[in-house]
């Protein structure tokens, strides 16, 4: 803590350090490296510290901020030490006369043999084997040591004036700092994914390096392709400006996609076993059980098809006019299998029913001396004498013809030259 005292005569203000640091009174208090003024009185604290007070001649009256230095002249002597003050702005309220400056803002000076305590005898041993190791690794390099040494002035400068423009600004280095604190901070949080990230990129590195013959081909073709896509690229400009009336024209559907989207995802849901079955069919586990082990064998199949399809297809083209003539005969070959039982008398539960049974001669009457005598005939010749006659009926005309001349059908348009008689229907009305 900082206390002004009046002890008659010119403007006092007082300072307690942490310790007097060799001053005695009549030493000098320095703004800027000039004399402005003196130490009147040295005092001990209650709390054990120095309390200074200082009689100053020129920049009366202070203003808070000020801060309060011990300094030295040199780093040997008795009584060479001075306070040196850090004015505080003029927009700071005055300090008033035998007032006080802020203890936080006085700093009391280290002294050497402060630092030299601090050398135990394990600590002074240690320095002499650094001082032992550094004449060994110079020795017999002493034309490096005066390069290295040429250099370092330039290299002190350098850091210096580095120093001085980082800590120009102090509140923006204090962000910085504070800034690289909070990333190194979240980026030891996620230490872990860093770890996985640097072992995927060791990974990514040692594949590329495999490859390393297929990229650098790659790189050889990249300049042409470069210049291709080049090309590609000019004439996608005009293909998007194009494309600008598409889209501005899509507005207006695409304001219901996401209704559309909603409505479709139950079937998206639904559609997953199938998928499912279908991958299954595609591809399966085992021989012979897969449209992927069909494919494989599609070649084997079209070499036989090549062969047998034009003879089926030949075959089908020659059936075509058995085909055409029997198709109209359809109702009437339905109505025999349906209604032909009703033409006879024997019925049960199920309705009339009939029996047919075919009967060839099996034996043949030859006139002998004797008298006629059965003998049997050769199966090639049981059919001999068998009578088959066909009539020409055209479809329909297995029964009356209907009140609307539907029947018989002898055909229309280009088919009304069906081969059929129209003189063989039944007759009736």
């Amino acid at each position: 803590m900082l206390f002004f005292r009046d002890s008659g005569g010119g403007y006092q203000v007082s300072a307690t350090f942490p310790n007097a640091g060799q001053l005695v009174e009549g030493n000098h208090v320095e703004v800027g490296g000039r004399p402005v003024g003196s130490i009147s009185d040295i005092e001990l604290t209650e709390d054990g510290r120095a309390e200074i007070t200082m009689r100053l001649n020129e920049f009366a009256p202070l203003h808070v901020g000020t801060t309060a230095t011990i300094r030295a002249n040199s780093l040997s002597g008795i009584a060479n030490r001075y306070v040196a003050l850090d004015l505080g702005p003029d927009s700071e309220p005055e300090i008033d006369d035998g007032g006080s400056i802020a203890a936080d803002d006085t700093t009391a000076p280290v002294d050497l043999d402060q630092l030299f305590n601090t050398l135990d005898e394990p600590t002074r041993k240690a320095l002499q084997q650094v001082v032992q190791g550094s004449a060994q690794q110079i020795d017999g390099r002493s034309k490096e040591g005066a390069e290295s040494l040429r250099y370092l002035n330039p290299a002190l400068s350098t850091t210096s004036q580095l120093i001085e423009e980082v800590v120009y600004d102090k509140q923006t280095f204090e962000r910085f700092v504070i800034d690289t604190s909070r990333v190194v901070s979240a980026v030891a949080d996620r230490r872990g994914d860093l770890s996985d990230l640097i072992g995927n990129a060791n990974q990514t590195a040692a594949a590329i390096g495999d490859e390393n013959v297929a990229l650098a081909q790659t790189l050889d073709r990249l300049p042409q392709t470069m210049r291709i896509a080049n090309t590609t690229f000019v004439n996608l400009r005009a293909t998007l400006d194009d494309l600008d009336v598409l889209v501005a024209e899509s507005k207006p559907a695409t304001r219901r996609l996401p209704e559309f989207l909603r409505a479709l995802r139950p079937l998206v849901r639904d559609a997953r076993p199938t998928i499912r079955d279908l991958r299954t069919l595609i591809r399966a586990p085992g021989p012979g059980n897969d449209l992927i082990e069909l494919a494989s064998k599609a070649p084997k199949l079209q070499s036989l098809s090549s062969r047998v399809f034009p003879r089926t297809i030949r075959a089908l083209q020659e059936t075509q006019p058995v085909v055409e003539y029997i198709r109209p005969y359809t109702p009437d070959f339905a109505g025999w299998l349906t209604k032909f039982g009703q033409g006879a008398a024997n019925y049960d539960a199920n309705g009339h029913y009939a029996r047919v049974q075919p009967i060839f001669n099996a034996f043949q009457l030859d006139a002998t001396p004797g008298g006629p005598v059965l003998t049997a005939t050769r199966p090639s010749q049981r059919l001999e004498g068998f009578e088959f006659r066909q009539n020409q009926r055209c479809p329909g005309g297995a029964i009356q013809r209907a009140p609307d001349g539907s029947n018989p059908w002898k055909g229309s348009g280009d088919e009304g030259n069906f081969d059929c008689d129209l003189s063989t229907d039944l007759p009736g009305p």
